[in-house]
Formats: C-alpha cells, structure tokens, sequence
C-alpha cells in the first residue's frame, strides 16, 4: 500500500522573470510552492546565484576574501572576466562603492563608465548594486541606465523615496528593478504598488526585503521572506509574486567573526575555513526561506551553496560534495593548551575532602604552658622552695590557667564557628536538592499536561477530520446524482458585432482606469 499524505494547495504562483539578454539570460522564479516543495509543486527555475565585484579595491577584507581574486582585484572588469572564466559565474552584481557619498563619492559619470566597461566585457547578466543612499542612487541609476540602454541591467536598491525617478528611466532603458524595504511585509507590498502604479510592468520587479548575516538579523530577515512567500502562494497577493534577491556577501564578510585571525580568536578555528562557512550556511538559509537570487563573494562558499541547490532539486549523495579548497596557508591550533584543565573528583569525592579538612582545623593543639606546668611539680619534689618564694610560684601558676582557659575557650568558640558553617553548606545543599526536586516534578507534570493536551486535540482533530472526509464523500455522491441541466439564455437588448464589443470594452475599461 503506498504512502498518501496530505498536500497543501496555492493559490498562487511566483512571476518567472528574466534577467539579461541573449544567450546567457538568466530566467528566475516560476515556483507554483513553498521552496523545495517539489512533491507539492514544480519549481521549473532553480535559484541563480550572482558572484560579487566591487568597483574599487577594498582595503579591509579579510585575507581569505581577497585570496582568489588578489591577482585582479583593483580592476573591476578584469575581477569580473575572472569570475565568469575561471569561476563559472552565472550573472555578475557589481557593488558601486566607489559612489559612496561618506567614501569617494564619485561622480555619476565616473561610476557609469565602469558599469559600461564592465557590462561589455561579460556575456551574463550584470546586477548593478547602488549605495543605498537615495539621493546619490538617483542620481546614478539615471545616468547608467542612459548609458546602457537595452541591457536590461538589474538595479537597485529602489526604496519608496527615489523609485519615480529610478523607475521612470529603467521604464524608458528597459531595465529591471530591484524593489527594497527594510524587513518589513508591508512596506515591501507598498513599494511594489508604487512602482505599477508609476507604470512599471511587475515582470520587471525583484523584492529585496534586506539581508542579515549570521548573527546580525538573519532571523528577521527569514521570517520575513517566509511570510513574502506565505502572502504570495497561499494567500494569492499578485504585489508579492515576485522572485527576491539577497545581497549576502557583503552581509557575510563584514562580519567582526569573518574576519577574525586566528591569533585574535584561536578557538574559533581556521579562519578562511570559517568564513567560508558562514556565507555558505547563510547562502542555505536563504535559499531554504524562499531566495531566487544570492549575491556571494566566496567561489568555495558558492559551490557549498550550488551543490545543496542540486541535491535539493535532483537528490544525490551529499557525501561527494567536494570539500573547500583553501587558499591560504595552513593553520595550527593547540586546542588542548586551549582547554580548561578537566575536574574529574566526583561529587562525592569533593564533599568527603571537605568535611575531611573541616575537622582537621576544628581539632585544637595543646597548649605548650600548661605542659610546662605539668613538668613543674617534679621540680618541687626533688627540693624544697623557700618560704620567701612561695609568692612568685603562686602568681605564675595563676597566669598559666588563665592563659589555658583563654586558649580553651577560643577552641571552644572556633569549634562552634565550623560547626555552624558546616551546618549552613548541608542546609543549602539541602534546599538546593529539594528545589532541584520540586523543579522536576514541576517538569514531569507539565509535560504530563501537554502530553494530555496533545493527545486530546489529536483525537479532536481526527474525529474532525472523518466528518470533513464523510462530508466531502456525501457532496461527492450528491453531485454525482445531479443531472446537467439546460441553462436558458436569452438574447441582449441591443445586438452588437465583434468590433463594437470590443470598442465598448474598451470604453468600459477607460472610464474604469484614470489616465494620468
């Protein structure tokens, strides 16, 4: 008997949208599920991952960032050729830093130029990624979409207060928008509204939704694209069906534990190995949230990401993954030296030295005098004292018991001190067993209450679930018994022919639809 399970229904489907043009245009989007839900839907475009260049030489990456593309780094078109040639690159996102208001602030003939240069010497679809300053993006956008028109660039980030100026000019250069919002569902829906009402056809549109590192708001960011997901396919929002983009790499590396060297955090291991890893777990995080598109840096950390998209989508054996292949050199780590010295007394063993050393000092030594004292007598024995010194004897004798008593009883007093700490440490050891006890029980009935629950809203929920299946049965067979019937039609008022419906369509459509 084979396995049914129960498959959810959409009532939507993402936009294919493509990117580029000619040969190695690039389509994404398509999906008709939830992302690798294949045995709910069809996910005909597998997501594309974009590799980063910067159009300036960076001067605080990371020696394992810089390692595979040392050789081109300061030439933006050479480290772009490098990543299609050598890489396998499958769209280009150049990064316009040099455009940064706080940084160089070159012009926006200075950065077109660049773009220009960049997009002639590669056949694939180039992603041209602003400064996120909406001022000088504007100004940018305008003149690089002049520049090249007809490309179909991928621009962004376009937010809600530059998009009439970025998206009149992608509208008139045929380029493709990318439409941000800062985490938010919402404000994402809003731009999108913004931009079709301005006229931008929603098959030239990518959501940015904002992108989070590890440990740096990559949960925000999920969860967002899980509900842009949710909105879209089962809540049928035709604003939200739209594939998204992730600028991950420059996310990533920025990253205080990115860059870390093994002498600043030797217990965070190799450090190329370990940057490596958190762009490619973010890279799956994405994907697994809903992402068409991931902008990434590394070519080992985008081959980690390229091999879950293949076994995802065509299954496989995940162990023949090729492993990273460093770059740098080799690191030794002492993880012992590292490590704490290990406590193996066990608990028993510690309380019995203690209760041992605690009797230890409670015994008193005797006092030295009043051995002294007990010498004396035979002395008397042996001599007979003169009267004239029988005074002195009895002075001395009367310190030396002074001087026993006083010792006695600060014995007495230090005896009674442990005592009563030795009592206090059983006392909260006591309570702390106790309070451990009670937390339990605490836990075990809880757990024995939800379980309950549990079990309860199960039975529930079955028992529902057979009415719901008897009354889709009973509306099954009722249909079934129902006889077509002949549905009367009668003829319009007022004949017309193709041409006149089609005209009044129109006019019906005109006043319907405010030209503006």
């Amino acid at each position: 008997m084979s396995l049914e399970f129960f498959k959810e229904s959409y009532a939507g489907t993402i936009k294919k949208i493509t990117l580029g043009k000619g040969d190695k245009a690039v389509t994404v989007g398509g999906e008709s599920c939830y992302p690798f839900y294949q045995f709910e839907g069809e996910m005909p475009c597998p997501p594309k991952i974009a590799m980063e260049v910067w159009d300036v030489e960076p001067v605080d990456w990371p020696q394992a960032a810089v390692a595979p593309f040392k050789e081109v780094i300061s030439d933006p078109v050479a480290w772009a050729k490098k990543c299609v040639d050598d890489y396998g690159a499958e769209l280009i996102a150049l990064q316009l830093k040099s455009a940064d208001p706080n940084d160089k602030n070159a012009s926006a003939e200075e950065v077109a130029s660049t773009v220009k240069k960049t997009l002639d010497a590669i056949d694939v679809p180039l992603i041209v990624w602003g400064t996120a300053n909406v001022q000088k993006d504007e100004e940018i956008f305008k003149k690089i979409s002049e520049e090249c028109q007809g490309a179909n660039l991928i621009i962004g980030p376009v937010e809600d207060k530059n998009y009439k100026g970025i998206g009149a000019s992608a509208m008139g250069y045929g380029h493709t928008i990318i439409s941000s919002s800062p985490i938010d569902v919402n404000l994402a829906k809003q731009v999108n509204i913004l931009l079709e009402n301005l006229g931008v056809s929603m098959d030239k549109v990518i959501i940015d939704p904002t992108t989070g590192g590890i440990g740096y708001g990559l949960e925000y960011s999920y969860s967002v694209m899980e509900r842009l997901r949710m909105a879209a396919m089962s809540q049928g929002d035709d604003k939200l069906q739209l594939p998204i983009i992730n600028n991950l790499g420059n996310e990533v590396w920025k990253c205080k534990e990115a860059k870390q060297t093994v002498e600043e955090a030797p217990s965070l291991g190799d450090p190329e190995r370990r940057a490596i890893l958190m762009e490619a777990i973010g890279a799956v995080s994405y994907l697994m949230a809903g992402s068409d598109v991931l902008i990434m840096r590394h070519p080992e950390a985008i081959n980690l990401a390229k091999s879950f998209i293949d076994l995802a989508l065509n299954g496989g054996d995940a162990l023949k993954v090729s492993g990273i292949a460093k770059k740098c050199d080799d690191v030794t780590i002492d993880y012992i030296a590292l490590a704490p010295a290990p406590d193996l007394k066990i608990e028993e063993e510690k309380k019995a030295a203690t209760a041992k050393k605690a009797a230890t000092k409670s015994k008193p030594a005797a006092p030295k005098k009043e051995a002294a004292k007990v010498a004396a007598p035979k002395k008397e024995a042996s001599q007979p004292v003169a009267p004239a010194a029988a005074p002195k004897k009895e002075a001395a004798t009367i310190a030396v018991d002074a001087e026993k008593v006083k010792a006695q009883a600060e014995a007495n007093a230090k005896i009674e001190a442990e005592a009563k700490a030795k009592a206090k440490i059983e006392a909260e050891e006591k309570a702390k067993a106790e309070a451990k006890a009670k937390a339990e029980a605490e836990v075990k009935d809880r757990l024995k209450v939800e379980s309950d629950a549990r079990l309860k809203r199960d039975e529930e929920e079955n028992v529902l679930r057979i009415k719901r299946e008897e009354a889709k049965e009973k509306a099954t067979s009722k249909k079934k018994k129902v006889k077509a019937g002949k549905v009367s039609m009668t003829p319009a008022a007022v004949q017309m022919d193709q041409n006149e419906k089609i005209l009044d369509e129109l006019n019906r459509l005109h006043r319907r639809i405010p030209l503006y």
